[in-house]
């Protein structure tokens, strides 16, 4: 069966006349009865009965007239379909996050994404770099927030959005609070909530402490995990190494001033160089980027 076999059979079932369905197909009439032959022998029924009025429909037929325009309706469909995908305004996304990105300029641009285009659906992966980079590259997330400390690695983009601080905090019982400096070398006793060794922030952490001379930081608790992290050195003595943007807006931490650890990096939006990048990710990544840019700007009231 031929999906234009089937659509001329609806012309002739509307019409109810071969010479008049051929008359609006722009077709000869031999050719249109060859095409009705053709989808009859292919269903091996009979579709049609002709009287003195033209073409009259047999319960065969009436039943694929059903069916026929419930195909039309639904090829419409596709083709809308198809449409709105080309413009982004349908799709799923898989977006990963590094803990240090997922603040209130991301929360604002997939909330807008939401409620602008309500048939994308995304799903978001919190995790960190040496996790989520591996899961770009093998195709498990379509597009990544967060910081590039270095170039990007082979095959990817880096789109930069905006600069973050790196700096230590402590919860405001701790001893160091309200200092307005810090020595590192008053920090060789504390005690330490960090992430994995191998991570970017963690190596800078022990880099620092190395050229100075200093042994290795103690690590308490090491998770991955940032509320955990977080809620534990807001409850105890415990020192965490992170973004400035996070500790304020997590609200019970206070920043040390140590200007040995102040680092400033790039936090941006990371995508595979490929010759096609989905059109809702293309929208979600000048939805992000036009967020941010207006936030820092003034333009919109942004908590940090």
């Amino acid at each position: 069966m031929e999906l234009r076999d089937l659509e001329y059979f609806v012309v002739v079932a509307e019409h109810g006349h071969l010479g008049r369905a051929a008359e609006h197909l722009g077709l000869g009439q031999p050719a249109l009865s060859k095409s009705l032959r053709r989808l009859e022998d292919a269903l091996e029924v009979r579709l049609f009965r002709r009287s003195p009025n033209g073409m009259e429909l047999t319960a065969e037929g009436s039943l694929l007239l059903e069916r026929a325009r419930e195909l039309r309706h639904s090829l419409r469909n596709v083709a809308r379909e198809v449409s709105d995908v080309s413009r982004g305004h349908a799709g799923h996304i898989r977006i990963g996050v590094g803990p240090n990105a997922n603040d209130e300029f991301l929360l604002a641009a997939i909330t807008e994404l939401l409620r602008t285009e309500p048939r994308i659906t995304m799903k978001v992966i919190v995790s960190d770099q040496d996790e989520i980079i591996p899961a770009l590259h093998n195709g498990q997330v379509d597009v990544l927030v967060n910081l590039m400390v270095y170039e990007p690695p082979a095959g990817l983009a880096f789109v930069p959005l905006r600069e973050d601080e790196c700096v230590v905090c402590c919860s405001p019982n701790h001893r160091l609070a309200g200092r307005t400096h810090v020595q590192l070398s008053e920090l060789s006793n504390e005690r330490w909530a960090l992430g994995e060794p191998g991570l970017p922030t963690q190596q800078r952490l022990h880099r620092a402490f190395r050229d100075n001379g200093l042994e290795p930081p103690r690590v308490a608790l090491e998770s991955r995990s940032m509320s955990l992290k977080l809620e534990a050195a807001a409850n105890s003595d415990l020192l965490m190494y992170m973004s400035r943007v996070l500790a304020k807006r997590f609200g019970a931490l206070q920043v040390l001033p140590v200007e040995e650890l102040y680092w400033v990096r790039s936090i941006g939006v990371i995508h595979r160089k490929e010759p096609y990048l989905s059109p809702a990710v293309r929208r979600f990544i000048e939805i992000l980027t036009r967020v941010t840019s207006d936030a820092s700007a003034g333009a919109l009231p942004v908590r940090l």
